[in-house]
């Protein structure tokens, strides 16, 4: 094992000793790990799940229609292309 391998176990093992020894101070383990205490997230702008802004949803919306309108004569996408050998 290399230094860093070594340094890196030896403190999660320093860390699992000292946390999950009964007690668990919380606070202090997040003080620790250097996690915001604060509610905004980390950029500062509130997250808004916006599917406006999706460009997936909306190519979804899309090619989804076609596959309805395709049902909807009987073709499947499958039978309306041709395969060249």
């Amino acid at each position: 094992m290399g230094r860093g391998r070594a340094k890196a176990k030896q403190t999660k093992v320093a860390r699992q000793l000292k946390y999950n020894s009964g007690g668990t101070d919380l606070s202090r383990l997040a003080n620790e790990l250097g996690a915001s205490t604060s509610s905004q997230p980390p950029n500062g702008k509130p997250f808004e799940d916006d599917e406006e802004d999706d460009p997936y949803a909306q190519y979804a919306d899309r090619y989804d229609a076609d596959d309805d309108e395709d049902e909807a004569d009987g073709q499947s996408p499958s039978s309306s292309r041709h395969h060249d050998a």
